[in-house]
Formats: structure tokens, sequence, C-alpha cells
């Protein structure tokens, strides 16, 4: 039971001071009244605090890493999905089952991943290279057997893999859009390619009727083209495409150093080796150089850089869209303790401390709808993201004043440190984070599946000509 918080949920647009209790990790009672007491409950004093739906993270890097949810669930995430980019565990049912079996601190749902997953699943290992016509059938099976599993949708990481054939691609978004489920896209190019990309990206839509994500926005082209950038989204919205996005908070991104990101770097962002910092791996925290830099593309290609290219003045522009949804991208490379992005501790909070709080560019009402009902909405999850009766107990409590992320980059402060002002956060009626600090032994989460909705749609035709 949690009394006397400012209660807000954007699915209604209420804001209020109220009582909640939930039973049986379902949301029971939302009420102005005095709730009376049970003996077996557990009450949390939310005087001062707001009470919102758990945070949904859209696209983040977990994927069963029990650390980084821990991460998560501090910053006040009890819904992470994951199988983003094009990388995912496989088969997605097997997956899944382990979360249910085992428990997990947040809850888990998953895409399942293209470009590093179904592809390595065929045999298309080179990724400067197409898919031949048996192996996309392959991946087409492969990706509707995910699906039936209970995937959310398909991810691709055409940057990671730029041999992808257009023809791969909508032959996959086809199995998507047969199922009713999100296509989300780590677009083709960032930076000066990021807009083009884009636009291929809703292409796909455009030619195969999939939902689209396009994912975070600010690590493609927040380098100086997020205006043109944003234009195409925005005129994707506006013919009436079913396209929406979402964005990370940082200027800096991160990726494995032996990706084809990298290919062309330094020219690529007119950077510097010197602009990279390692991490996680044998060198997490350390500035790199040219040596060290071709080195670990070697010896370490897993390891993951933090590229500093982006500037922090552009993203309140994607902020200010109202399609676009705040996402972590956390849990690359599954860091260990003291190492990692900044992103995998403080993305949330910042959002809240500094553009509602401080900045002003959202109420929080808006960001609160942000990270709960509308990537709820989008993914088709119909008790998540909102508090009211039936919903899943899926709550967090956070001090509007305090919250503030705290996590800094390697080399320059401890990426993993927790926020202020996240005070409770309970999964599934149970509390996970207590006073700012993990129930230790708190494993509620479950995973996140969604029932198929399956559309009419022709069958797939592989003579069609592309």
């Amino acid at each position: 039971m949690i009394r006397g918080g400012t209660v807000i949920d954007p699915e209604g647009g209420l804001v209020t001071v109220a009582n909640v209790a939930a039973r049986d990790g379902v949301i029971v009672r939302v009420t102005r009244e005095e709730i009376p007491p049970c003996e077996s409950a557990e009450f949390i004093d939310a005087t001062g605090k707001v009470v919102s739906p758990g945070f949904i993270d859209i696209h983040a890097h977990v994927d069963g890493y029990e650390y980084s949810a821990r991460c998560m669930a501090l910053q006040g995430v009890t819904t992470t999905i994951g199988g983003n980019c094009g990388i995912s565990p496989f088969p997605i049912g097997a997956f899944l089952d382990e979360i249910d079996a085992k428990g997990f601190p947040i809850n888990q749902g998953m895409f399942v991943g293209h470009s590093f997953m179904l592809r390595e699943k065929v045999g298309a290992v080179n990724r400067y290279a197409p898919a031949t016509r048996d192996q996309i059938a392959q991946m087409c099976d492969l990706a509707e057997q995910a699906l039936s599993e209970g995937a959310l949708g398909i991810s691709f990481g055409l940057e990671y893999s730029p041999g992808t054939s257009w023809e791969e691609i909508v032959r996959l978004a086809r199995v998507a859009a047969r199922y009713g489920k999100l296509v989300a896209v780590h677009a083709r190019a960032d930076g000066w390619g990021g807009p083009g990309a884009f636009r291929e990206a809703i292409r796909i839509t455009e030619e195969t009727g999939a939902p689209l994500q396009v994912s975070h926005v600010a690590y493609m082209v927040g380098m100086g083209m997020m205006a043109e950038g944003l234009s195409v989204l925005d005129d994707a919205v506006e013919r009436g495409l079913d396209v929406t996005a979402d964005s990370g908070l940082y200027h800096a991104f991160a990726t494995f150093v032996g990706s084809a990101v990298f290919d062309d770097w330094p020219q690529k962002y007119g950077a510097s080796f010197e602009d990279l910092t390692i991490a996680t791996g044998s060198h997490a925290g350390a500035r790199c150089d040219r040596d060290l830099f071709y080195r670990l593309r070697e010896e370490e290609p897993e390891a993951v850089v933090v590229a500093f290219v982006g500037r922090e003045d552009e993203i309140p522009q994607a902020l200010s869209r109202p399609y676009m949804m705040v996402s972590s991208d956390g849990g690359v490379g599954s860091p260990k303790p003291g190492t990692g992005h900044p992103q995998d501790a403080g993305t949330f909070p910042k959002l809240f401390s500094r553009y509602v709080r401080e900045e002003g560019r959202l109420t929080l009402l808006e960001a609160v709808r942000r990270v709960t009902a509308l990537p709820a909405k989008r993914l088709g999850l119909v008790t998540k993201g909102t508090i009211r009766p039936g919903a899943d107990a899926d709550i967090v409590v956070f001090d509007p004043k305090r919250i503030k992320d705290r996590s800094d980059y390697p080399g320059f402060g401890v990426p993993d440190v927790p926020p202020d002002g996240i005070e409770y956060v309970v999964v599934n009626g149970v509390l996970v984070v207590d006073r700012g600090h993990i129930v230790e032994g708190a494993r509620p989460g479950r995973s996140v599946r969604r029932q198929n909705s399956i559309w009419e749609y022709p069958p797939d035709d592989s003579t069609r000509p592309f």
C-alpha cells in the first residue's frame, strides 16, 4: 500500500494525491479515501513524493544480465526491452522461459535481433555481404518462431551489418507486420548520413505496413544533424505513417570497438582517436589513442567504447517531439561494476532533473508519459504504463525535488553510481528498491510477452522483384 503520494497516471491524465493498493502483483485500488489497514500489507509513506507507473525502457541491452537490471531498477525502470540493434539471444522462447523460472530484478521483454542473431543462425556471417534468398527464407522462419514465442518485434542493426539488402529487410519486416509487431531500427548510418538512413527506415513501413520504431535518435543524428533527422521523422508522422522513435539523453554514444560503426573512424565524424574512452574490457577507463584503437579492434573487438562526438544542445530538440520516447541504450557489453556508460544508471533521473525540473523542457506529466504510457501503448502492453485497478503493480516513487543522476563517463567519474531521489521501486507488487537501495534477493520480474494479433497479409513471395 502506497499512501499520500502525488499519483500520476498519464493514460488518464491523472495528477492527484491518492492512495494505491496492490494485491498479488496487481493494482486493486486507487483512491483519495483512506484505505483500511491490512495486517499483511507493506506500507510506503509517499507524502511529498511522486507515485508513477514504473518506467519502461524501450531500447536497452540488459538481456538477462542481472547487474545491469539492478542498475535499471535503481533508476526506476520496472520493464526493460532488449534484443535491440539486431542483437538478441535465440531461441527467444527459451530465454523468456528462463526469466520466468529463475526470476529477475525487473521485467524483461525482447525483440528478436536480425543483424547479429538471425544472420548468424543461417550462416550469413559476412556483415558486408547480403544474405542469399535461401538464407532470407530461413531467417523469416526463425523470426516467425520468435514472434510466436512472445517476441515483441524484430530489430535491425543496419549500421552493424552494412551489407544487408533491401530484400532482406522487407521480407523480415513483412513477418513482423503479419503479427502486428514492431520493427525497431538502428539506422544504417549516423552523423551526416543519419537523415538519409532515417528515410530508408521509413520506407520499411511504407512498403510493408509494419509499425516502425526508430532507435536512439540522439546517437544517430545528434552530431549537428538533429534538425534534418527530425524533419524526416516529422514528415512521416504527418503523412500518417505508423512511426515513433526513442532517444537517449547523452551526447556520447557507446558501442563495440570492433563494429562496422568504427570502420572509417575518425574521418566519419571529423573526430580524433582521443575522442574515444574505453568503457569495458581490460582497458576500461582509459582514453584511446591510435595504437590502442587498432589493437582493441584486433584483440578485443567486444570492448565497448564511448564516442564523444555529439552535441548536448541538440537533445532538447528530440524531446520536443510528442512521439519521442526516452530510452537508455544501457547494458551494452554487459558492463562490470564500475564500468560502462552513465546511461546505464542515470538516464531516467536525468530526464526529470535536467529536462523537467531545471530546464522545464517537459512538464512532469508529459515526462512520465514518455517513459510509461507511450512505450506501453507502442508495445501493446495493456496492463503496464498506468496506475489503475487491474494494471500490473509496477510502480516507482520518487522525490521530484531531489531526483538527479550522479553517474559519469568512464575516466571522468563512476558510470554506475545510483541516482538520488528514487525512493521505492515496486515490480509486480514486490519491493525491489527500498529507500534508494536494492532489496537483496528480490526477483519478482517476469518475461513480457505480447499475444499475437495476426493480420491478413499476403504470403511471402520470394520471387517478387526488389
